[in-house]
């Protein structure tokens, strides 16, 4: 039965769901690799999404085994006690403790035999332990690392760390990004990837597609009839996707200088929300018909013009000591982006994100266009708008005109809203690294980044960022806590978005 799995209730998984997948391993224990284990990923992100899936139920101790492997030297139990503060402990410390008991540690180098050989020996032994029949079990292997040593370690566990054959097991790697720093760097790093691993195995993690309000765009899209004849450049005006944070680069100002906003944000997580925003309706949910069609609006993308482009960087960015004091790099970045095709031909996309800004949030902004014949004279209340609400407080609000209570004929502007937190009251919203570790596992490969997709993505903002990297293209002084440049302002008006003056959104309170 080609399904999902979805949980019922701790321990009973039931395969009912409307994804479609084909490669759902039914027997063998599974490994759970954690390569950079000490690190803050690690620690912040990968154990707590795995202790989560664990407590759910998704993960069964009787079935799996979570394995770190990093340079330091520590004990089983030093892993344990570093990785147990970042764990939800409200009233389940018996389950912090009995999920801990899970974690073994191996320590080795990532380009060392020696290391790998240990850790091959541990992971065999805890599958001859489960009675696993060789080659049915399941190994997979989470990059918490820098991607200068994927090439390596994907080598030595290529070498002494596969699966050793094939009855319904599988051996998978997840890389994290960045995936290279423009088109030769990812080609480069996805040809060396791609003579080890076949593409099946290798899942490029973005968390981005892993949020609960990003995977509901092709449910909004595709399963609601009103959006359907809406959704086009007849009827659209813009659409802002919005990325900003309310603090600085704040103690990682050397690493955020070597790849800035725009590598950081707007090429792949900013990217891959407008894919799922401008795509046509797949064949079927299949992850590779949904997959072809966030390719081919990669594909269709013109372009990037400087001129619709506006860059900034935030006074006291340099001041970091990690922070070269001549850098260029952008902290902020407003611009259009076009897709020549018969639906969006003359849309603008404007992509905004920065740091150190007066507000933090993730949206998408859909802008319509005015009312023809306007008899209510009510333009100056602002345009009909559909926002979707990614971080924090999670909704999806209609702007819409209505006429305001009382005995005058006046019309204000309100809202139809969805906020999550009042209407699913009770229910947890899962962090994106659980959900995409979870996929991992199922083999469904629908939120994840394949390499055509990321060639071209890269393909579209590669001349533009080696532009900046050259000193061609200067970023805007900007004050911390500020909405970043005045031009961008401009940029967005001049691109034809029309701001509401006197309407803010509140989120609705229990």
């Amino acid at each position: 039965m080609a399904a999902s799995w979805c949980i019922e209730k701790r321990g009973s998984i039931r395969k009912d769901s409307f994804r479609d997948n084909d490669n759902i391993p039914e027997t063998g224990c599974l490994s759970i690799i954690v390569l950079g284990a000490s690190g803050d990923l690690a620690k912040k992100k990968t154990f707590p999404a795995l202790y989560n899936l664990y407590r759910q139920g998704f993960l069964q101790s009787n079935e799996v085994h979570i394995f770190g492997y990093a340079r330091t030297k520590i004990s089983d139990d030093e892993l344990r006690s570093r990785i147990r503060g970042y764990l939800s402990q409200e009233k389940e410390n018996h389950e912090v403790s009995e999920f801990l008991q899970l974690i073994k540690y191996v320590s080795g180098s990532y380009d060392s035999g020696e290391g790998f050989t240990a850790l091959d020996k541990a992971i065999s032994e805890h599958e001859i332990s489960k009675n696993s029949t060789e080659g049915s079990s399941r190994r997979l292997f989470y990059f918490a690392l820098p991607p200068s040593v994927y090439p390596s370690v994907c080598r030595m566990i290529k070498s002494y760390c596969m699966n050793k054959s094939d009855l319904g097991g599988w051996t998978r790697i997840v890389v994290e990004k960045p995936f290279g720093k423009d088109l030769a760097s990812a080609e480069q790093l996805s040809s060396q990837i791609g003579e080890l691993f076949e593409e099946p195995q290798i899942y490029r993690i973005d968390h981005y597609l892993g949020k609960e309000l990003v995977q509901n765009l092709l449910v909004l899209r595709f399963a609601n009839r009103f959006f359907l004849p809406l959704w086009n450049r007849d009827n659209i005006d813009n659409i802002q996707i919005v990325f900003r944070e309310d603090f600085g680069t704040e103690g990682r100002g050397g690493y955020f200088d070597e790849y800035g906003i725009i590598r950081d944000i707007i090429q792949n997580h900013l990217l891959q929300v407008l894919c799922l925003v401008a795509m046509e309706k797949p064949v079927s949910l299949k992850p590779e018909h949904i997959r072809d069609e966030k390719v081919k609006v990669l594909q269709s993308m013109l372009p990037i013009k400087d001129e619709e482009v506006v860059l900034g960087q935030y006074e006291g960015y340099k001041d970091d000591p990690t922070v070269p004091d001549n850098s260029n790099t952008p902290t902020f970045a407003t611009m259009v982006l076009r897709i020549h095709n018969e639906r969006w031909e003359g849309v603008p996309f404007i992509m905004k994100a920065g740091k150190a800004l007066n507000s933090r949030k993730a949206e998408i902004r859909v802008q319509f266009k005015d009312v023809p014949g306007d008899i209510f004279k009510c333009q100056k209340q602002g345009r009909n708008e559909f926002v979707i609400r990614l971080q924090p407080s999670e909704a999806m609000y209609m702007k819409l005109t209505v006429k305001q209570p009382g005995l005058e004929m006046s019309a204000v502007q309100s809202e139809l809203d969805l906020s999550y937190r009042q209407r699913y009251q009770g229910v947890v919203i899962p962090e994106a690294y659980e959900r995409l570790i979870l996929d991992t596992i199922r083999g469904d490969q629908q939120h994840f980044v394949r390499r055509d997709e990321l060639k071209a993505a890269w393909e579209i903002f590669t001349p533009l960022l080696h532009r900046i990297d050259n000193g061609e293209m200067k970023p805007i002084p900007y004050k911390p806590g500020s909405r970043g440049p005045a031009e961008a302002d401009e940029l967005l008006q001049n691109a034809g978005y029309v701001q509401t003056h006197g309407y803010i959104w509140i989120p609705p309170t229990l």
